[in-house]
């Protein structure tokens, strides 16, 4: 594929509560064996893009040890591969990224000495899976300047944490609305942009100048009459997991077949990094219904419509129902929890219950297992 990747991996939302307080969104754990970051590296190399760009900044180290090796993603090669960005002090800048645009701008050496024509620019908090082909050929096609893959919102989603966009018989942008109050329509920005590479450094050192620094406020909607920007329509599954509720949601529809075939069994495939674990042990007394559970894990209890991630204890006479347990939890012996998020690596102390009562409640408890 004659483009580029760039993937925007840097941002923090208060929205997650303490789930980013140790990670980044886009390392967040997703459906039971994943990070958030692999659909959208998956997404490129099933695409045969090449060389990819990852921005990131706010709690980036889970980020950079999962991407550690590019080999998982096919990106371990001589020509291109993947190259990871963090903000840099140099003589002209000692500025974090202010925001999206600026990222960018901060490493324009990158994509200046770079030949693709194209450049593919996508979030890593979503999950989904796209091949960007169609997508360029429909910019070509459309002579666009800038291309947004869209996508209706989930039913009953909210949907002023979206970019809404409005768009007319011929896929052109009419309107866009970043965030709104009250939103005018039902069709949403996925974060994922197909521009130039001329005209990406063009419109990011215009924006520097003029001391502009996001992305989608300060070219996309301050363009949408002045530049070409069309609309590409996603039909597929599309989620984005940057909200508690949002992040919850998504992983639980990994309990749905459809989703869970389409997203791991369907090519072409979601890669991540491997991991060598033994599978999941189900002891006696165990019961499992409707449920994902991940390697080297332990049941030893009741687990109920609930995600298991990797390395996870379950002892003795415990219930797990409607809720996710991130990598490397500790649950006790007669233990509740129901509609909960348990951080990785928690401790839950026998004969405790958690529940979240009208809400998904975080459990992050921060106990010592061995000093009790």
């Amino acid at each position: 594929m004659k483009a580029l990747g760039i993937i925007l991996a840097g941002g923090n939302s208060s929205r997650m509560k303490n789930l980013s307080d140790k990670r980044a969104i886009s390392a967040m754990p997703v459906g039971c064996s994943y990070r958030s970051i692999d659909f959208t590296l998956s997404n490129m190399t099933n695409s045969h893009i090449q060389t990819v760009a990852v921005l990131s900044q706010y709690n980036a180290r889970s980020l950079n040890e999962h991407l550690n090796s590019s080999k998982w993603w096919n990106f371990g090669r001589k020509q291109g591969g993947l190259f990871l960005f963090t903000p840099t002090v140099t003589a002209d800048n000692s500025w974090w990224y202010r925001g999206t645009a600026d990222a960018m701008w901060q490493n324009i050496d990158f994509l200046k000495r770079r030949h693709e024509p194209y450049v593919v620019i996508a979030s890593g908090d979503c999950v989904y899976k796209m091949d960007f082909n169609p997508v360029l050929e429909y910019h070509i096609d459309k002579q666009a300047d800038i291309t947004l893959v869209c996508a209706k919102a989930p039913e009953g989603d909210d949907l002023t944490r979206y970019g809404t966009v409005k768009l007319d018989a011929d896929g052109l942008l009419t309107d866009f609305e970043e965030k709104p109050m009250v939103a005018h329509s039902n069709i949403v920005s996925t974060g994922v942009y197909i521009i130039r590479r001329r005209k990406l450094i063009e419109l990011l050192e215009q924006c520097n100048q003029e001391g502009r620094y996001n992305f989608v406020t300060d070219i996309l909607v301050r363009y949408k009459g002045m530049k070409k920007i069309y609309g590409y329509m996603l039909d597929t599954y599309w989620s984005n997991i940057a909200t508690v509720e949002a992040y919850y949601n998504t992983n639980m529809d990994f309990l749905k077949p459809e989703v869970r075939n389409f997203l791991f069994r369907e090519e072409p495939k979601i890669y991540s990094k491997a991991y060598d674990l033994p599978p999941a042990k189900f002891n006696q007394g165990s019961e499992v219904h409707n449920s994902l559970i991940g390697s080297g894990s332990i049941i030893n209890s009741r687990v109920e419509n609930s995600v298991l991630f990797k390395k996870v204890f379950v002892g003795n006479n415990s219930i797990i129902k409607n809720s996710i347990i991130l990598n490397g939890a500790y649950i006790g012996d007669n233990v509740r929890v129901e509609n909960c998020i348990v951080e990785s690596n928690e401790t839950l102390l026998s004969d405790t219950t958690y529940i979240g009562d009208g809400e998904i409640r975080i459990v992050s408890e921060n106990n010592n297992r061995y000093g009790i």
